[in-house]
């Protein structure tokens, strides 16, 4: 069966920053190639995507990822009928526990403030549903529990099998471009999972990187010139990289996970455009948020290639294992593009795949870019998005 793969590798400059820390505050790294370099894990990458993804999106696109998922139903229940707010929790729960098979309980842990947790369930787990699930569950809990809103009739509604059917049938259509991208674990009913359609790599740096160390101090306003001193002094670790970041969408399982969500006035093919489109430019400008306010280091990539395959997805951090070095007027863009443009053919060409195979686009900013041109002509990023997606629809639609 031929498959279609879309590859995105980005290289991207990143100042002094801390975009990604561990459990003691200090920036991921990772051997490679026996030196260490920085690192951002996918989970950080994927996590700045997913809010990007507010920006290019409609909020019924989308899902929600959260323990207070009671909470969240019972807002949805609510905005349809005003007279259950009294009981509105106490339905979105019933409705959860037989959707998901789940406990949905109150909290035993306490507020910080001393006091008892609220008195509103939570799952155990981050659970992750989209807006247009989280409202089909709405509509039948509104339903079901009679014109009174009575949790015991809901109850005994959920206790019919065509009914329960029914609730976990809500759970698993209709899934949000994010669920459908990046995947969804129900621990407590496996059937519901969602495979990822989409892997990010952890981001690395093409050399080697090390972690420095900020000293500050902090000035007290109320201070007189008499006190010595500072209010306050800490440190705080960083590095600088130029990074590679690689990420794979397999088009087909896409496609899957999204089918049950296509509406009548739709191709096939449009929720994929859409959730492609979406994620090339949010995977393409977002940037985690880790210290930002500290360190500004608000960059966008300087390259970005990206190939649509029929086979498999191909990461080309092979290109640097060897660290690349210093250029000589300094910086490491230049010999990584030059690097790139070398591997690249070279990968391509030892495991036959061919331009038959494989359509190519190239985005790149600035001349230590140019060692690129062998592979592509440069697009713009609008340019880019709207190719790429229109190459996916018409590889689906020859594939029906």
């Amino acid at each position: 069966m031929t498959r279609t793969i879309l590859d995105i590798h980005i290289l991207q400059n990143v100042p002094p920053s801390n975009l990604n820390r561990d459990d003691t505050g200090t920036p991921k790294s990772a051997d490679f190639g026996g030196v260490r370099r920085a690192r951002v894990s996918s989970q950080a990458w994927k996590r700045a995507a997913r809010k990007e993804f507010n920006n290019l999106l409609p909020p019924e696109e989308l899902g929600v990822r959260t323990k207070k998922v009671a909470q969240a139903l019972a807002d949805r229940i609510v905005e349809r009928n005003k007279s259950l707010a009294p009981v509105a929790v106490q339905l979105a729960a019933e409705m959860l526990k037989t959707a998901t098979g789940s406990k949905i309980e109150v909290p035993k842990r306490k507020e910080k403030n001393g006091g008892e947790a609220p008195a509103v369930p939570e799952s155990a787990y981050l659970m992750f549903l989209s807006r247009r699930q989280l409202d089909s569950l709405a509509e039948i809990a509104i339903e079901g529990s009679g014109p009174d809103g009575n949790v015991k009739t809901l109850v005994e509604h959920l206790k019919d099998k065509e009914n329960k059917a029914a609730a976990r049938k809500a759970i698993d259509a209709r899934h949000s471009v994010d669920i459908a991208l990046f995947g969804r674990m129900v621990a407590d009913s496996a059937d519901l999972n969602v495979d990822a359609a989409t892997q990010v790599a952890h981001a690395l740096s093409v050399h080697k990187s090390e972690i420095e160390s900020d000293y500050y101090t902090a000035v007290d306003d109320m201070s007189t010139e008499e006190e010595s001193g500072a209010g306050m002094i800490g440190t705080i670790d960083f590095n600088s990289a130029t990074l590679y970041r690689y990420a794979a969408i397999d088009v087909n399982a896409l496609h899957r996970n999204l089918g049950l969500g296509l509406r009548d006035d739709e191709s096939p093919s449009t929720p994929v455009e859409k959730a492609v489109g979406a994620f090339l430019e949010a995977f393409i400008t977002s940037l985690p948020t880790g210290k930002i306010n500290t360190f500004g280091n608000h960059t966008l990539p300087s390259a970005v290639i990206v190939k649509l395959r029929n086979r498999w997805p191909v990461s080309f951090i092979g290109a640097f294992e060897e660290p690349v070095p210093p250029g000589p007027n300094g910086g490491f863009l230049r010999e990584s593009c030059q690097r790139l443009a070398a591997y690249v053919p070279h990968l391509e060409a030892q495991y036959g795949i061919t331009t038959d195979d494989t359509d190519s686009w190239v985005f790149r900013v600035g001349e230590e870019t140019l060692g690129l041109a062998p592979l592509g002509a440069p697009v713009s990023l609008d340019s880019l998005v709207r190719d790429v997606t229109a190459a996916v629809a018409q590889r689906m639609g020859s594939a029906k």
